[in-house]
């Protein structure tokens, strides 16, 4: 948990659909995090170049450039190659599970998830 006189965590979160970012966004400043966002996979690249943060939670379905897309692009920059990535899905296979690691997450939700799941991921990830 941040004090005061520490610097919020900043959370990238990415997704195309309006009210899951904004639930997103809600949810995690509630929990102390800053939160910039990117409605898609360009944005993401772009938004994690610029803002560095400390971990990105990446939807895997989005329109001009997919979450796996984005994630390779992502680790293939030298500063952003070991920023944490939560991949978040609707498709709870495993087979998609296995492509998201294969492409360079750290961790991979299926929606609907618990919200303690997701801060539990998030919370150990930041921290290593």
């Amino acid at each position: 948990m941040s004090t005061a006189t520490d610097t919020p965590r900043t959370i990238l979160v990415v997704d195309d659909f309006d009210d899951t970012r904004l639930l997103l966004r809600t949810w995690l400043e509630r929990r102390g995090f800053r939160v910039v966002e990117a409605e898609n996979g360009l944005q993401a690249i772009d938004q994690a170049a610029t803002e560095s943060p400390d971990l990105i939670i990446m939807d895997m379905q989005m329109p001009q450039l997919d979450g796996l897309s984005a994630t390779r692009r992502i680790r293939d920059l030298k500063s952003l190659n070991s920023v944490p990535i939560v991949a978040v899905s609707a498709y709870g296979a495993d087979q998609f599970r296995e492509q998201a690691l294969a492409a360079g997450c750290d961790e991979y939700v299926s929606t609907p998830f618990e919200p303690a799941t997701l801060e539990g991921i998030i919370r150990t990830l930041v921290q290593s």
